[in-house]
């Protein structure tokens, strides 16, 4: 399955958004990501998030195994 970002044209009907195509649980699911990542950079009190998130996607592209 492809990552489909959210178009601002969000609807609550149903079990997907006809905005993106996501389903309401996985856009729920990356709600709830992010704000545990931002609690994350609270909590250290990062105050270079962006440098913080580039190394976090690096690290994390590594471990997820490509597709082809």
């Amino acid at each position: 399955m492809k990552f489909t970002p959210c178009q601002d044209q969000c609807t609550y009907e149903g079990t997907h958004c006809e905005g993106c195509g996501r389903s309401h649980q996985e856009i729920s699911d990356n709600k709830r990501l992010v704000m545990s990542v931002v609690g994350f950079i609270k909590n250290h009190n990062y105050e270079n998030a962006d440098l913080f998130m580039e190394v976090m996607s690096k690290s994390v592209l590594k471990k997820v195994p490509k597709t082809a």
